[in-house]
């Protein structure tokens, strides 16, 4: 096996990836109740007991719901910056496994090589990540990567170049600017917050980063977070189709339906 991907779960109701490669089974993120995710790990065929480490991007409940669940299960190990640990353990404890890193920092565990990077959300110090695995000198085992990029308002400089790096990438999609003004459901100052600086991307903030990032190493893009009431497949569908033409087939793109998930997807 070289590297796996399913997403288990992804929107407002929770955020959660399983990640695989032959020496290492973990989540990126675990925003569900504990017993939610034990069922969505079930239907992919494994357990919580087998989850190997989580990786928290921040500490809002649906990245960050499932935590507590781990408490029982020791050998799983999570990772997060301080201050977002410090947020979960307000809530969660810490009787799990932590292991704390610094943002803008590469570590390892297991076969991954892992990157973290900053991002900017309203949370306490929000991070992205490059996940890789393998040697690019290697032919039985080459080098293959993954950028997981969620809950951000703008995209900073430093950013560009993780998502070129790569060759899977997971990006938040989260709004329609238009959608999101016609909505009734929300009070105009949770409204600012989304579409601010350190809220979430729309549509066509995630069109332009992929397209000033886009490059032929690129073999799938999958686009995330997406509002179940202030977006929808068609607008992000429409949003990106000059983008998907222009890399053409050699790149695929998945759509993540807000509260759905995805098959797994092997590379």
């Amino acid at each position: 096996m070289a590297m796996r991907l399913q997403i288990l779960g992804s929107g407002s109701a929770g955020n959660c990836a399983l990640l695989q490669t032959a020496a290492a089974r973990v989540l990126i993120d675990a925003g569900f109740s504990c017993r939610r995710l034990r069922e969505l790990l079930h239907a992919a065929g494994t357990r919580m007991e087998e989850i190997d480490a989580v990786f928290l991007t921040h500490e809002h409940g649906d990245h960050a719901a499932g935590i507590e669940g781990f408490k029982k299960h020791p050998r799983t190990e999570i990772y997060a910056n301080a201050p977002t640990a410090r947020a979960v353990w307000q809530k969660a404890g810490r009787e799990a496994s932590w292991r704390l890193f610094e943002t803008g920092t590469t570590f390892r565990v297991r076969d991954l090589e892992v990157t973290s990077f900053a991002v900017p959300h309203d949370a306490q110090e929000p991070v992205g990540f490059c996940f890789a695995h393998g040697d690019a000198q290697d032919l039985f085992s080459p080098r293959r990567s993954l950028a997981w990029l969620t809950d951000l308002g703008h995209v900073p400089a430093a950013v560009y170049a993780h998502l070129r790096a790569c060759e899977v990438v997971v990006v938040e999609s989260n709004h329609c600017p238009k959608l999101l003004e016609a909505d009734h459901r929300r009070p105009w100052s949770t409204k600012q917050r989304i579409a601010g600086r350190h809220g979430h991307l729309s549509n066509a903030a995630t069109r332009e980063l992929l397209e000033a990032t886009a490059h032929p190493g690129w073999r799938r893009v999958f686009l995330t977070h997406l509002s179940r009431d202030c977006n929808s497949l068609a607008a992000v569908e429409c949003e990106l189709a000059g983008l998907r033409a222009r890399l053409g087939e050699a790149c695929g793109f998945e759509i993540v339906a807000p509260g759905g998930g995805t098959a797994a997807w092997e590379w």
